[in-house]
């Protein structure tokens, strides 16, 4: 279905967000909010050297951008294809907007410059999660794949065979690892490289899936 390929498109984008914010940014993630509750314990305990800033302003700024994909929903929830316009609009200004900040400013770990991509990557993530949740397609949260994990063995235990449902959470598990892989390789070119071709496929799901959902009257 279009709409499984777009979630799949942006599950890819998350490993590369999460690449440059772990790899690059302090070892934070800005999608997998779980993650970070973690990270931050560890980072109060003292224990291997883990920030303490960074995970709280990728927390509030993820909470934050989950509040305005909120409002979105609010707004735009009987329409659709306007909602994930919406959403993907948002994510696309948010993401150039941290690659161009990548490309001119020199970015810091544990820095002001650090902590700002960390606030606009997990901004980012947040209303997509918003309004990802709001859509509702089992297994298909786009930015972290634990449940997704546990429906596919849950899924194949069941079923003892492979069919469609188990192809889309394979999927989305490929997804991810394949945009971290490529996002840590994309990070030895530039640090704007990943951010900008995060951005660069959201905007092309948006060209490719919005107006064929207007067309089928999603």
């Amino acid at each position: 279905h279009p709409l499984t390929r777009l979630l799949v498109v942006l599950t890819f984008t998350t490993g590369c967000v999460d690449a440059v914010s772990y790899l690059a940014l302090g070892h934070v993630f800005t999608a997998n909010m779980t993650g970070n509750v973690e990270l931050l314990g560890f980072g109060i305990a003292g224990s291997g050297g883990l920030p303490v800033v960074a995970p709280v302003v990728s927390l509030v700024a993820f909470a934050l951008g989950a509040g305005i994909g909120g409002l979105l929903i609010m707004r735009l929830d009987r329409r659709h294809p306007a909602l994930v316009a919406g959403g993907l609009a948002l994510e696309v200004g948010l993401l150039a907007a941290a690659a161009i900040i990548a490309a001119v400013a020199s970015v810091r770990a544990n820095h002001a410059s650090g902590d700002v991509l960390i606030a606009l990557m997990a901004l980012a993530m947040g209303a997509r999660s918003a309004v990802v949740q709001r859509i509702g397609v089992p297994g298909m949260s786009t930015t972290v794949v634990t449940m997704t994990l546990a429906g596919l063995a849950s899924e194949l235990a069941r079923a003892r065979r492979v069919d469609m449902n188990s192809v889309r959470l394979m999927s989305a598990v490929a997804a991810m690892f394949v945009g971290a892989l490529a996002g840590a390789l994309l990070l030895k070119a530039a640090l704007s490289a990943p951010l900008a071709v995060a951005a660069g496929l959201a905007l092309a799901s948006w060209v490719a899936y919005v107006p064929l959902a207007v067309r089928r009257g999603a």
